[in-house]
């Protein structure tokens, strides 16, 4: 039996298992991230944040001495990007005494990202360059389809619109929903569902690949923001997205995005897991 020390966190009820691991020693497979991530047999998470050392990650080439977020999803699998994992991996280096000051730098997969602590007690986070295209997409679930604009976050997005014709809450995200063409994501891709509120003001669900549907994605609710300013033809905008879990801010202007939410650190505790085979 091991046994490693965790802290629990959560941004908009987007929640995380956080382990301290500063030089990568341990052995976490992808059979540890879903034991630790099972809301039954484990703690219970989206997701995972391993807290380590820069210099510990091999294909990064920045700053060595930088605090280094190896995200993991549910399920095991590696993304490039978490919104709300950042604010919560920023939230527990603060509360660690990890890092200080106005404003803290993160490596993650998706490059440098930037934070910047608010006096309300949510986090601001950079998330660079946002990019949006309409290819010939459509999202499918329960027989109904719906165009989706794409957009990259340092993940990918797809973003659909539905409509008054078809509320939010009738749409069964329990399972993956489909897109076509098939070749568009080979690696899977995360799905918002948009309703539109007022013109800087929107709600969205979200199906996350890796982890199902969450109670809020903080890239998800950027893509879901730019997607929304594309459609009416803005190049900068703030716009207030509603998710399950609470409420974000996205400020998007030109050369990249802004989220501003939430985070806190609940618990901490040791965690068992079994022996590797």
């Amino acid at each position: 039996m091991r046994t490693w020390k965790f802290a629990k966190g959560h941004g908009t009820l987007n929640d995380f298992v956080i382990l301290r691991d500063r030089h990568c020693m341990l052995k976490l497979t992808d059979s540890d991230v879903r034991h630790l991530c099972d809301r039954r047999a484990g703690i219970g998470g989206d997701g995972l944040l391993r807290v380590t050392l820069a210099s510990s990650i091999p294909e990064w080439d920045g700053d060595p001495d930088l605090w280094f977020m190896d995200y993991r999803n549910a399920d095991g699998s590696i993304p490039q990007m978490c919104g709300n994992g950042l604010r919560v991996f920023v939230r527990y280096l603060l509360e660690e005494g990890l890092d200080a000051g106005e404003e803290i730098q993160v490596a993650t997969r998706a490059g440098l990202r930037h934070a910047w602590p608010q006096r309300d007690g949510r986090i601001r986070i950079d998330l660079g360059e946002v990019t949006c295209s309409d290819p010939e997409l459509t999202i499918s679930s329960d027989g109904r389809q719906w165009p989706a604009i794409t957009v990259d976050v340092g993940n990918p997005h797809a973003v659909c619109f539905p409509g008054e014709d078809c509320p939010l809450d009738e749409i069964d995200l329990s399972h993956q929903p489909q897109w076509l063409p098939a070749s568009a994501f080979p690696e899977g891709v995360n799905v918002e569902f948009v309703e539109v509120l007022a013109p800087d003001h929107i709600r969205m669900r979200v199906h996350e690949r890796g982890s199902g549907e969450t109670m809020s994605c903080g890239t998800g609710t950027v893509a879901a923001a730019a997607a929304h300013a594309r459609r009416l033809g803005l190049g900068e905008a703030t716009v207030r997205v509603e998710v399950p879990g609470g409420t974000v801010e996205v400020d998007l202007c030109r050369g990249g995005a802004f989220l501003t939410g939430p985070a806190a650190i609940v618990a901490h505790g040791e965690a068992h897991l079994p022996d590797l085979p």
